[in-house]
């Protein structure tokens, strides 16, 4: 979104997007960062019910779903800030249900565990095959802040029924290189996640081994293109995965 102007997402966030909502029920909670996959992934729960938002920040696919009756009306939506179009701003605007409140409030995990089905949507610049995320830093020089990720990713994961999604290109077209790599290179922004979801499928990462983790990132999240130097990786690594494929 540049200028007040909402963008189309593109075909990959929106494949990317459709199987994050997949994963959501009615009355979950949502918690959506900042990027095109996340928007993607709200902009499909149009036709859900009683969904409610207790996030870091949003943007207009909350208005959507607003406007779609896919909010409990009896539930605020917290949040610390917001950032999207003169639309959005402009219904904001003296909005008692929008409770703007300090971002210590927003991303506590022990307050984002207490809400019920907690569905934590994030982006990452790549994820390695011990299911950590880098969504922070490109080349060794800061992209992007930590934000709340790895507070609603903990708090996510704590929620009764909860879980914590990264989503993200198999594939990065301007790097052009893979996303999911044999380690990261950079801080870790968070780990151990719920599921990595790509372009290419989703990959079940919380309540399996590490090699089993590993496995899955190959099999079923990375580009076609990298697998062959990624079962090699995971070999050096010790992981030894089995190779489904």
């Amino acid at each position: 979104m540049q200028g007040g102007v909402r963008h189309g997402p593109d075909a990959a966030s929106v494949a990317i997007g459709t199987a994050v909502g997949a994963r959501v029920s009615d009355g979950a909670t949502l918690q959506a960062g900042i990027g095109a996959v996340p928007d993607a992934a709200l902009q499909g729960l149009t036709s859900r019910r009683s969904l409610r938002v207790w996030t870091e920040m949003f943007s207009d696919s909350v208005l959507d779903l607003e406007r779609a009756g896919a909010l409990d009306n009896d539930v605020p939506i917290t949040t610390s800030f917001v950032f999207g179009s003169e639309e959005l701003y402009a219904w904001l605007d003296r909005n008692d249900r929008v409770r703007m409140t300090r971002t210590e409030v927003t991303n506590d995990p022990s307050l984002i565990s207490a809400n019920p089905m907690m569905v934590s949507i994030n982006s990452s610049l790549e994820v390695d095959l011990y299911a950590q995320a880098n969504a922070s830093r490109v080349a060794g020089r800061i992209y992007s802040g930590l934000g709340g990720q790895a507070d609603f990713v903990v708090g996510a994961i704590h929620s009764p029924g909860g879980q914590a999604l990264i989503g993200l290109r198999s594939w990065h077209p301007k790097a052009d290189t893979s996303t999911i790599v044999p380690r990261v290179s950079a801080p870790v922004t968070s780990f151990q996640m719920s599921a990595v979801i790509t372009e290419q499928g989703t990959a079940d990462i919380l309540g399996h081994d590490q090699e089993r983790q590993a496995a899955n990132l190959i099999s079923k999240a990375a580009h076609p293109d990298a697998r062959d130097e990624l079962w090699q990786a995971a070999d050096e690594l010790g992981l030894h995965p089995e190779r489904n494929r």
